[in-house]
């Protein structure tokens, strides 16, 4: 058996879905993973500032919990952001690693978590997928692949050229790993290329937790991105940018 390092790695390299990107203009997406109540209530308000939309990757089984120190969102912050025009989108309902279920098991858990967010879709299909933790297979690649227009990942890298849609490039907002120089670069090359970066992050607030973002860092981004009239879409629709 692989270890779960190989198994990442070989999925990455596996190109499952493969495109071509085509758009004549570079775009950008800000994403929160998990949906920690502050990335709605501190994120959502840095959003509307900024007058953008972002996409809120969401596991059912966290909604109206804590966990470890951090306060998820409730069933009032879905309806709040779904009025407000950002992308509720998938993060499977128990938020498992992909490669340690099943294919019956992951069928249960999208289904599980499409039937708990369907109240709050308006009627919208689930388009966005992001492996909780990051963690993939090429078997569950090939699994979720025609249930999603994308599915992004953690590996760090803008969407350019010869993409995979069922495992997207993205670049953290993170206590643990900001850098003004990586997003500076990441700005400069999507520029140059017209490509596609998915930025994420979890909690947002003043004393963030390590994959989460201060206020100043995701304002930082959102002023960077604008300076550089680099247009900011949830994922749904920042596809259809990117493929032309």
């Amino acid at each position: 058996m692989l270890s779960m390092s190989l198994t990442r790695f070989v999925a990455r390299m596996a190109r499952v879905r493969p495109a071509r990107m085509q758009g004549h203009r570079p775009v950008a997406s800000i994403t929160f993973d998990d949906f920690p109540k502050s990335a709605w209530e501190t994120g959502g308000a840095l959003l509307a500032r900024h007058k953008v939309r972002g996409t809120y990757y969401t596991a059912g089984n966290f909604c109206g919990r804590s966990v470890n120190g951090t306060v998820f969102y409730d069933e009032s912050d879905l309806r709040a952001l779904a009025a407000a025009g950002h992308e509720i989108a998938c993060h499977g309902y128990g938020h498992a690693q992909t490669p340690h279920l099943s294919n019956a098991a992951l069928a249960a858990d999208r289904q599980r978590n499409a039937e708990f967010l369907a109240p709050f879709l308006g009627g919208a299909k689930l388009e966005s997928y992001a492996y909780p933790h990051g963690a993939s297979s090429v078997r569950t690649k090939k699994f979720f692949a025609p249930l999603f227009t994308n599915l992004r990942g953690v590996h760090h890298g803008i969407n350019e050229g010869r993409i995979d849609l069922a495992q997207l490039n993205a670049m953290p907002i993170e206590k643990r790993s900001f850098s003004r120089d990586m997003l500076a670069a990441a700005i400069a090359r999507a520029l140059h290329n017209n490509g596609w970066i998915s930025f994420y992050t979890h909690d947002v607030s003043d004393c963030p937790s390590e994959y989460g973002a201060t206020p100043a860092m995701l304002a930082e981004v959102l002023d960077r991105l604008a300076e550089a009239r680099i247009d900011i879409l949830p994922m749904r629709e920042a596809v259809a940018v990117a493929l032309g």
